[in-house]
């Protein structure tokens, strides 16, 4: 008898933990899906996993493929919960973390203090030693300093050691000897070095990814590890897989390593899903839009590419320039608008929605848990488009009385009835939303017309619509597992890491076989890696990406290299696309040598990838999916009798025309007036927006 196949995902929200499941039967080719949803369980994030994978009945002793991804490092960071941090630099370094950089968001404020490092002076320490930006020994090192460093981190209970030298991406070999010495001195301390996490130039943005890191190093190891000794007592005899900021998964154990590269894994799963679904339904050109209870994220994907960046902050804010994380990170916009997002009203009589959320705990007003200030969920729920009789799929009695209070509150500030304060809210978090959604599209150079938006998440498919239409996109896909699509996304990711190296060198003929020996040399230290793991030689595969400015320039612009080697008669191919991409972003191009800055190769393996079968259409006929009609208030489009309809009854093929409400157990799709759905084979709702 042949086995059955399952493959389980869990993300840790700010607001919930979410689950999906597959089941898959080689024999007959179907699959089960299974989905779940508890509330998240700060401060052991681990129990929600735990209680959601006993919620959706999940016999661990039968899983094949386990991933996870959680807020673990964001939240340790944001709320200042990481270990004391001893950082030891080259001499003469030392206050290269208190320097930072000198540009700022609050550039005329003369009062400006810069964010405080994670690390304060006296914790701060310099060994002797000097490598050039090329790599070449200018001084030798000196180790002699280091035992009365460690003496010294000892008594003032250092937890954790970070250590980031002058020039180490170009030779780590000063780095290693100081790793393994401090090792010697201090076998039970956690140490993270530089060299292990980023390889290019930029020494404070590399310092201070290396002392975030091992500031939240010992966190994540016992979070991760705990997660790990709970699911194996649970019956997991695997080893569980963790999302990465990069939209790949890796071993637990190599990111217990270097935990910083987790630090945005549940938007990028979210992010990696729409991809994936995008090159299953043939619409290659994305912006994705997640929204849930705390936060939006969104990001643009062009012809099936999710970008990643190194260049990503923490913290940074129009008063504050925040802290830089040197990992791969995908490229997206975050902004505190989620279906529990506070409204306000300041004291310009101005309303306003977010940052501010009421999480899990009390939640909107609508939990009846004693939140008493109005949410968008509050809002839409005031208006009509969430039902209070199926809320959170019939899990939870909305507290209605307790929504109107609150929403008369607002109503109150502004001098308008509850009906106007409800529709404000929701039209201030539409606008807050499609200004994030200018930021990936129109602020870089694409116009949002030309993209389909998948929307997802709790609340992702409740504004889509409404999102679409101002920005002038034809499109909206709201995917068959929204309210879980993250944890998709996860089941649907490779084993990915990604391998960075600066080498600043001319883009000229003459340095082409420098470029390909250079590409050569990480790809031969990633298969290595792959295979000392015992990950099969055949199922990996590499990505070539390049990083090239006009000389003189301060900053990069990364393009795709291909597949094909790097040759002297490729230069000026490979001139023309950076110039393509450099115009488009920036409106022009410059009559000036290019010089490449550095390299990105992203090595991947299959680890249990699902495999998605398209189902077959159907009648086209929606109406036994109808449950009742009600109306409801499209803030713009006034007040309409709709009709409702189950959302687990639409089978695949069946259209319907707005105005209408879908409704899932755990999302609800706003239709607005005139505009035309239909289910497809992979039972995503497609929605035609008419112009």
């Amino acid at each position: 008898m042949v086995r059955k196949i399952t493959r389980i995902a869990t993300d840790v929200g700010g607001t919930f933990t979410d689950l999906v499941s597959f089941d898959f039967n080689p024999a007959s080719g179907k699959s089960e899906v299974r989905t779940a949803k508890v509330a998240t369980t700060p401060p052991d994030y681990e129990t929600g996993v735990l209680q959601v994978i006993d919620k959706a009945e999940i016999d661990l002793t039968d899983v094949d493929f386990l991933a996870h991804g959680t807020t673990v490092v964001i939240n340790a960071l944001t709320e200042r919960k990481g270990v004391r941090v001893g950082l030891i630099a080259t001499e003469g370094f030392r206050d290269t973390l208190e320097i930072a950089r000198g540009n700022r968001p609050d550039f005329f404020n003369l009062h400006y203090v810069k964010p405080p490092p994670f690390v304060p002076r006296h914790l701060r320490r310099e060994v002797p030693g000097r490598m050039s930006y090329l790599g070449a020994l200018m001084r030798p090192l000196d180790l002699a300093p280091l035992p009365e460093i460690i003496e010294d981190f000892r008594r003032k209970d250092v937890q954790a050691v970070a250590i980031c030298l002058i020039h180490s991406y170009a030779n780590m070999s000063h780095e290693e000897a100081v790793e393994a010495e401090v090792r010697r001195l201090w076998p039970e301390v956690p140490v993270v070095s530089s060299h292990a996490i980023a390889r290019q130039w930029r020494e404070y943005e590399r310092t201070n990814t290396t002392v975030l890191s091992a500031y939240v190093q010992p966190v994540a190891e016992k979070y991760l590890l705990g997660l790990n000794n709970g699911l194996n007592n649970k019956g997991f005899s695997g080893s569980p897989y963790v999302m990465q900021s990069n939209c790949g998964v890796d071993s637990l154990q190599a990111v217990a390593r270097t935990p910083i590269t987790m630090i945005e894994s549940g938007p990028a799963s979210g992010i990696w899903g729409a991809a994936e679904l995008g090159k299953l339904t043939g619409y290659r050109d994305i912006i994705a839009l997640d929204i849930g209870g705390t936060t939006a994220k969104c990001s643009l994907i062009e012809d099936g590419n999710v970008k990643i960046i190194t260049d990503y902050w923490i913290e940074r804010d129009k008063k504050s320039a925040g802290y830089p994380v040197m990992v791969p990170v995908v490229d997206l916009v975050e902004i505190g608008n989620g279906g529990g997002s506070i409204a306000w009203v300041d004291e310009f009589g101005k309303l306003h929605v977010g940052p501010q959320s009421a999480g899990a705990q009390p939640g909107p007003a609508a939990y009846g848990l004693g939140g008493t200030e109005a949410t968008a969920t509050d809002a839409n729920l005031w208006l009509g488009r969430l039902n209070p009789d199926y809320f959170f799929g019939g899990e939870i009695d909305a507290d209605m009385d307790a929504v109107e209070r609150a929403i008369r509150k607002i109503g109150n500030r502004l001098g308008v009835g509850p009906d106007e304060a409800a529709r404000g809210v929701v039209r201030i978090a539409n606008n807050n939303m499609v200004n994030a959604l200018k930021l990936v599209s129109l602020n870089r150079g694409f116009d949002p017309r030309d993209f389909t938006l998948i929307a997802f998440g709790g609340g992702g498919a409740m504004h889509a619509v409404a999102l679409a239409q101002e920005l002038g996109v034809s499109r909206v896909v709201v995917p068959a597992n929204a309210p879980v699509f993250s944890a998709w996304g996860m089941i649907m990711s490779d084993l990915r890491r990604d391998f960075f190296v600066t080498r600043l060198m001319d883009l000229d003929e003459d340095n082409a076989a420098r470029i390909e020996d250079q590409l050569v040399r990480v790809e031969s230290g990633a298969r290595q890696q792959f295979e000392s793991e015992g990950v099969i030689p055949e199922e990996i595969s590499f990505k070539r990406f390049g990083q090239f400015r006009y000389q003189n320039q301060e900053h990069t612009t990364e393009i795709d290299l291909g597949s094909e080697p790097v040759r002297p008669g490729r230069i000026a191919e490979i001139r023309e696309t950076f110039q393509t991409a450099y115009q488009r972003e920036y409106t022009y191009r410059l009559d000036a040598p290019v010089e490449m800055v550095g390299i990105h190769v992203v090595a991947t393996a299959q680890v249990g990838k699902l495999d998605v079968r398209e189902s077959a259409l159907g009648d086209s006929d929606s109406s036994a999916a109808i449950k009742a009609t009600r109306p409801v208030d499209f803030a713009l489009e006034g007040v309409l009798e709709s009709c409702i309809y189950q959302g687990p009854e639409l089978e695949p093929g069946m259209t319907l025309v707005g105005p209408a409400i879908i409704e899932d157990p755990g999302m609800t799709v706003v239709v607005h007036p005139g505009n035309r759905v239909e289910v497809d084979g992979y039972r995503n709702i497609v929605i035609e927006i008419q112009p």
